[in-house]
């Protein structure tokens, strides 16, 4: 990092697993934002949500009735794994009135890790749309500019967590990686 701080590796290989020591607000945060993923594909799921049609883009942009044959039969498999995905992330995580205030260790063998990489990229994809951040989006100036006008605000802590998940989802890489 250029401005002087120190990047640390939240996530690290041991053997065949990619560990991670998580504070009790990383495990609520990681708990929440996989929760809402299944409610959305659950009970909220909306195929006019922006959220949605990013998550499950058309394979036929420009022929609706070859997208919707499609989807016909591929939208129940995809909405499964990415149920399945989010599941990875609230099972390897400790129920939150278990979860050691001191700081709770993930262990993620390798089908899980993966799993854990899908479902943080689906929930950054997610909150990029309903935060209305994209690839022109620089983050860091985003941030920097939202804490400087409302340290409270909920974008303020949403710009935060979408930043924060960006860099579990680099660290967890760079672990499957080594």
């Amino acid at each position: 990092m250029g401005d002087g701080r120190q990047a640390v590796s939240l996530f690290r290989r041991e053997g065949e697993e990619c560990v991670a020591s998580l504070s009790l607000e990383e495990v609520r945060v990681l708990r929440k934002v996989a929760s809402e993923v299944v409610g959305l594909l659950t009970e909220g799921f909306d195929h006019d949500d922006p959220v949605v049609l990013r998550l499950f883009p058309s394979v036929y942009p420009t022929d609706p009735v070859e997208a919707a044959e499609f989807r016909r039969f591929t939208e129940g498999d995809l909405k499964t794994g990415k149920i399945d995905q989010a599941g990875a992330v609230l099972a390897a995580l400790p129920p939150e009135d278990e979860a050691d205030p001191a700081g709770t260790e993930i262990r993620l063998d390798s089908e899980s890790a993966e799993a854990w990489l899908r479902a943080i990229n689906d929930v950054r994809l997610a909150m990029g749309v309903r935060l209305d951040v994209n690839e022109e989006t620089d983050l860091d100036e985003e941030l920097d500019a939202e804490l400087n006008r409302d340290l409270s605000s909920a974008r303020s802590f949403q710009l935060s967590v979408y930043a924060y998940l960006g860099y579990l989802q680099e660290s967890l890489l760079d672990a499957i990686m080594r």
